[in-house]
């Protein structure tokens, strides 16, 4: 296994995950519009918070979930949008992470091209989700590693706290998934309707 084609199959898939969570708290009002940007990524017109606390607090999370991907522990990734009146979880975006035990062959092209499709329908997600309207949202990112994995003091170990949606009134979306030489990211939506 080449440590460079890992390194840039990990890169991708953290990069994927970077440019989705900032996908999802634009498209889903978390922040205001002013508080973003449009960049180039991916070969597509992407969004990225241009907010000095928000983009340092992702990439404290990015810098560690890079290396949790590099070193094939993590399982899942997961955003959870919480209103912040009673506390009720709305959302949970799941991308859920496979380790290729082999390196399998995979076009870049190609795997792109599924990028860009998954990050079309996170986009276009938000002509059926329900519109997140008379609150305050925020959010939550957990990630969900190997159980041997240690985990640093800056993250908390929620011990199993998934934060999963609950009631009659949940719907799950899923959308294509992607792959790497050495990755397969899964990514779905599970959200409240009224």
């Amino acid at each position: 296994m080449s440590k460079v084609a890992l390194k840039g199959s990990s890169k991708l898939v953290s990069d994927y995950f970077e440019y989705a969570l900032n996908n999802i708290l634009y498209q889903r009002g978390i922040y205001p519009q002013e508080d973003f940007i449009t960049v180039k990524k991916f070969d597509l017109p992407m969004i990225k918070c241009n907010d000095d606390d928000i983009c340092k607090y992702i990439e404290n999370i990015m810098i560690q979930i890079r290396k949790w991907i590099y070193s094939k522990r993590i399982e899942k990734f997961v955003i959870v949008i919480i209103s912040k009146s009673n506390l009720d979880n709305i959302e949970r975006w799941e991308f859920d992470v496979k380790s290729e035990n082999e390196e399998i062959e995979k076009d870049q092209i190609e795997t792109q091209k599924e990028i860009q499709t998954i990050i079309r329908q996170i986009t276009s997600s938000v002509s059926y989700l329900p519109v997140l309207k008379d609150d305050d949202y925020t959010f939550n990112v957990l990630v969900y590693t190997d159980p041997n994995t240690s985990i640093p003091i800056e993250w908390i170990d929620t011990e199993g706290d998934g934060k999963i949606l609950q009631g009659d009134n949940i719907d799950n979306v899923n959308f294509t998934s992607f792959s790497t030489k050495f990755h397969h990211v899964n990514t779905s939506v599970s959200y409240k309707y009224t």
